[in-house]
C-alpha cells in the first residue's frame, strides 16, 4: 500500500491540472460565499439568518472542482492508456483504486479545510460581528460537515469514474446529480416523486451523501478488479 501512495501522491503533484482544480475548488467556494454575504441586508446584529450557512454556501460551486479532480485521478489514465502501466506495476487493483480513493481524500480534505475556513473568515469580516452563532459548536459541525461533505463529493466522483471510465460521461454524470437533480426535485409535479427526489438527491444530507459515495467506490472497486484495462 505505501509503494502505490507514493504512486498516486507523486501522479497528483507532478501533474499541473490537480493544482489548479483544488486552488479553483478554494477560490470558487470563497468567492461565492464572499459575494452572497456581501449582499445580505442586516438591520440588527443577528441579520435575521444562519450566517454560518450563508457564509458557506461557497460549498455549492466549489464541489464542482473537487469533483473534477476525482474524476481525472482514474478517468485520466484511461484516456491516455496509463492505467495500463499503473496496473502492470502494481497488478493488484483494489490496492491501487484504494491508494487513488486515500489520496484524494488527503488533497480534497486539506483544500476543503481552506476554502471552509477562507469563506467563514470572509463572512465575519463582511458581515456584523454578532451575526454568528455566539457558541461555536454549530459553526464548528457546519464547518466540519461541509469539509466532509466536498471529500465525499470527491469519493462519489472517483467512483462513478471508475464505472464510467470517460472522463466528459463521467462528470456530465456526477454534475447532473449535483446540480439537476435537486431542481427536477423541485420543479417536478407529482408530490411524491417530488419527495423522493428530495430523499436521495446526493446533496440532501451527509448520510445521504455517505451512502451516495460508498455504493460509488464498492462498484467502482468491483468493475475495475473484474474488467480488461
Amino acid at each position: 500500500m505505501r509503494t502505490a501512495l507514493h504512486a498516486e501522491w507523486t501522479k497528483l503533484r507532478t501533474v499541473a491540472s490537480p493544482r489548479w482544480l483544488l486552488l479553483g475548488m478554494i477560490a470558487a467556494t470563497v468567492a461565492l460565499s464572499a459575494g452572497a454575504t456581501s449582499v445580505v441586508t442586516c438591520t440588527s446584529a443577528s441579520c435575521g439568518g444562519d450566517m454560518t450557512k450563508l457564509s458557506l454556501i461557497g460549498v455549492v460551486l466549489g464541489q464542482a472542482p473537487a469533483a473534477i479532480l476525482a474524476v481525472q485521478v482514474i478517468s485520466g489514465e484511461y484516456s491516455t492508456g496509463m492505467i495500463r502501466t499503473t496496473l502492470t506495476a502494481m497488478p493488484r487493483r483494489v490496492t491501487v483504486f484504494a491508494a487513488k480513493a486515500i489520496t484524494l481524500i488527503g488533497v480534497v480534505a486539506a483544500a476543503g479545510t481552506i476554502a471552509v475556513l477562507g469563506s467563514l473568515l470572509a463572512g465575519r469580516l463582511i458581515l456584523p460581528g454578532g451575526s454568528f452563532t455566539s457558541a461555536g459548536g454549530p459553526t464548528l459541525r457546519a464547518a466540519v460537515g461541509s469539509i466532509l461533505y466536498l471529500t465525499l463529493i470527491a469519493l462519489l466522483s472517483l467512483g462513478i469514474a471508475a464505472i464510467v471510465r470517460d472522463s466528459a460521461t463521467s462528470i456530465g454524470v456526477i454534475l447532473g446529480l449535483l446540480y439537476l437533480l435537486p431542481v427536477l426535485s423541485q420543479v417536478i409535479g407529482d408530490a411524491h416523486w417530488r419527495r423522493l427526489l428530495q430523499q436521495i438527491a446526493p446533496t440532501s444530507s451527509l448520510g445521504v451523501t455517505a451512502g451516495w459515495a460508498a455504493g460509488a467506490l464498492v462498484a467502482g472497486g468491483l468493475l475495475l478488479r473484474t474488467r480488461d484495462a
